[in-house]
């Protein structure tokens, strides 16, 4: 059962015997072999409960050489960004393009629930530790690949970059004003999809492996993960044949001889995102702006006599939401994005802000939920704060209690309590660059 941009290939598992636990992967584990591009992979993993053991090449995963850094010191161990996905997370290091290498990572993958990785299609195969190997040894095993493009097709060996996927995604199609070159969005995004929707498929194979005792290979493109977030945009020209293009603030999926529709709107302190909606999504919304106008003394006869219960927003005509427009956007300059988006929300509109990074930090909704929470740092004497879980449940919580790992800082506990190696051979391993 894929899910978007993921395909799920069936192999074949032993029944796991039942776990209780009072999170959704306790007492499971996974080895996440992932670059950049799926750390939110394992991040989503831990978070749901499971051991997610980060194997970092010795001397520690390229990623914690990203900035920003904490107090704005480059340092492996001061990365904001490795923070930012790595959190939950164990860490060991092991050199995978060794012989010994091989052997370790078989022994660990026994005792493995999920494999994810994100090298390129066939490295592992080539090293004798891909999905078809490692199944061998342990027949349960959910193994999740992330790609660019995917394990097959044309482009399956292509490399590519976040600007890349955006575009074959369809994403800078869409994005940045009609007249001027396509965007992106300005932090990286495409690989972050991807990992998510990897997640995903890896859940539904686990379901799978726990419903029928089959374990399964999951093959996530970034590519295909991305087409999924345009939404509705893909199906405007089988519905309505209607191609959309670029139109910046403005909507752009009503066609060049509809009325040219402002969306995002400037306030007392920034911006925030409003469209006119017909039929029954809108008619609510329209009638509760109606009234809010009123209230403001700037509702206009002509606003007051719509029909909103029959009103078509695809047969509106310039002069009309012009007029729409001048009124609104008296409305939006009068008052700070906090006075809208409370007003909006009792009033039970749809209305949305263009939040900046300390909009969200403050964000009222967000603190009455707890959704920040501090890690403590030992090795930086201070705490910092984090995005809590992605969902409350109430009968298996999330969890949040494990600062991001320093560079093979699990070494000895896995290597020697674990897979019972002896404090000799934990030293030669790591004299040889094994570990």
């Amino acid at each position: 059962m894929p899910t978007h941009g993921v395909k799920c290939v069936p192999g074949s598992a032993q029944r796991r015997s039942g776990t209780q636990s009072a999170t959704i992967l306790g007492g499971y584990r996974a080895l996440d072999l992932t670059d950049t591009r799926g750390y939110l992979c394992g991040k989503v993993l831990a978070d749901l409960g499971a051991d997610v053991i980060k194997v970092e090449r010795p001397g520690g995963d390229p990623g914690r050489r990203l900035g920003p850094f904490y107090h704005n010191l480059p340092h492996p161990e001061k990365s904001l960004f490795w923070f930012a996905y790595n959190n939950n997370k164990r860490s060991i290091t092991l050199n995978l393009e060794t012989a010994t290498g091989h052997d370790i990572l078989k022994r660990l993958a026994t005792k493995a629930d999920f494999v994810v990785e994100s090298f390129p299609p066939g490295y592992l195969d080539g090293l004798g530790l891909g999905y078809a190997a490692l199944s061998a040894l342990n027949r349960r095993l959910v193994f999740t690949s992330i790609t660019p493009f995917g394990q097959t097709g044309p482009y399956h060996d292509f490399k590519a970059s976040d600007l890349t996927v955006m575009a074959m995604g369809g994403h800078m199609y869409l994005t940045g004003d009609a007249d001027r070159r396509p965007l992106r969005i300005g932090f990286p995004q495409a690989f972050l999809h991807a990992a998510a929707e990897a997640a995903a498929g890896t859940m539904i194979a686990h379901y799978h492996r726990e419903t029928t005792g089959e374990g399964q290979y999951v093959d996530a493109s970034a590519q295909a993960s991305m087409c999924w977030t345009l939404m509705n945009a893909f199906m405007f020209w089988d519905l309505v044949r209607v191609k959309t293009m670029r139109s910046g603030i403005y909507r752009g999926w009503a066609g060049p001889s509809a009325a040219r529709q402002t969306v995002v709107w400037p306030t007392k302190d920034g911006y925030v995102a409003f469209a006119i909606y017909g039929g029954l999504i809108g008619s609510s919304t329209n009638k509760a702006l109606v009234a809010w106008l009123d209230e403001e003394g700037l509702a206009t006869p002509f606003l007051r006599g719509i029909d909103w219960d029959n009103f078509n927003v695809a047969n509106i005509t310039q002069e009309q939401f012009d007029h729409f427009a001048g009124v609104f956007g008296q409305l939006c300059l009068r008052h700070t994005n906090r006075e809208l988006m409370r007003s909006a929300r009792d009033r039970g509109m749809m209305f949305y802000e263009v939040a900046t990074s300390k909009d969200i930090v403050e964000d009222e909704q967000l603190d009455v939920r707890g959704f920040w929470r501090q890690l403590e740092h030992p090795e930086l004497g201070a705490a910092i704060s984090y995005p809590g879980p992605m969902a409350v449940l109430s009968e298996t919580p999330l969890v949040l209690d494990r600062r991001p790992p320093l560079v093979g800082e699990h070494n000895e506990e896995v290597y020697v309590k674990e897979l019972g190696f002896s404090k000799a051979e934990f030293i030669s391993l790591r004299a040889a660059g094994i570990i």
